[in-house]
């Protein structure tokens, strides 16, 4: 199976990719490394001298054609992970949103369909679900975005879903709950709340916390989100001719306060915080309900969130 991986240098991408080739499979990356890193693709020394001849790098764009038709030559599987991710960059610019996400996942979707993909992963979010108070959260009920980028992502999932029941692409959405873990970048104005957390408490620096800090999120990390993405791209073609959609998540909700509390015991130390407005489009609580892609995928939590909490700070303060 040869597998392109779009938004291959990202954080999320780049931990699929090293995954992959640790499992010996051919992986094309398109990139156009806006916000993707290409040292994201410097792998150990031990696998670097095995994938000489099984990871391909190509430059490019999700809205040009020509960049997609040029990726998708002899792929079987599509991973799409690029996007513009953020809520509050949605928020401040939603026109950029839209042509990412939305005209350049109906491009890829297009493309894959004449180059004769056999099935497209599609990453959406749980921000999808809004300010729900139906929790946690399950794939049957009505969907209610608050930001652009939640917007965006629900388009997505909606054009997959399209493909799959005309077109005959087989799709599979995975909605991610707030990921992180190592390589995740801190230093974004749109950075996601953990690198930003432990890169404060590394300077002993006061922690920015939007709001009263009670806000909670189901976080995932990386390698469990990895693990769904290649039993994704695996799966029985039943589950895919259906465009099915997944919650990805560990199916437990916790607070910044208790993030907080957690990196004072890994760091030893008691942390400041600095506490501002809330953001526009953020939602108060996700919890995810796992339980239809533990039945479908066979999917399991790997790493849980407290055991990711400590990775991910050791893997900052050694980095």
């Amino acid at each position: 199976m040869k597998l392109l991986i779009t938004g291959g240098a990202g954080f999320i991408g780049s931990n699929i990719v090293e995954e992959l080739l640790r499992r010996k499979y051919f992986v094309r990356v398109l990139d156009n490394f806006s916000t993707g890193k290409r040292e994201n693709l410097d792998f150990s020394p031990s696998l670097h001298r095995s994938i000489a001849s099984s990871l391909e790098v190509i430059e490019g764009d999700i809205r040009e054609k020509k960049d997609l038709r040029k990726s998708l030559k002899r792929i079987d599987v599509v991973l799409h992970q690029a996007a513009l991710r953020s809520v509050p960059r949605s928020v401040d610019d939603p026109l950029s949103t839209n042509e990412v996400n939305i005209t350049g996942t109906l491009n890829l979707l297009l493309e894959a369909k004449n180059a004769g993909v056999k099935r497209v992963v599609y990453a959406s979010s749980s921000s999808v679900y809004g300010d729900s108070n139906i929790l946690p959260q399950k794939e049957t009920q009505k969907t209610a975005p608050i930001s652009p980028y939640a917007a965006s992502k629900l388009a997505g999932e909606d054009y997959c879903r399209v493909f799959s029941k005309t077109f005959g692409l087989e799709t599979i959405s995975l909605r991610y709950f707030n990921v992180f873990g190592p390589k995740q970048d801190p230093e974004s104005k749109y950075a996601a709340v953990i690198p930003k957390f432990i890169e404060s408490a590394l300077r002993n620096e006061p922690l920015e916390v939007h709001g009263d800090g009670k806000q909670s999120r189901d976080f995932s990390y990386i390698d469990n989100v990895v693990d769904a993405n290649i039993l994704a791209a695996l799966a029985p073609s039943s589950i895919a001719k259906k465009g099915e959609i997944f919650n990805i998540a560990c199916g437990e909700s916790h607070s910044l306060l208790e993030i907080i509390k957690l990196l004072e015991t890994l760091s030893r130390k008691k942390l400041k915080k600095n506490h501002t407005h809330p953001r526009a489009g953020d939602v108060r609580k996700t919890w995810a309900d796992i339980s239809k892609v533990k039945k479908l995928l066979k999917y399991k939590v790997l790493v849980d969130f407290e055991k990711g909490i400590s990775r991910t700070f050791e893997w900052f303060k050694n980095s």
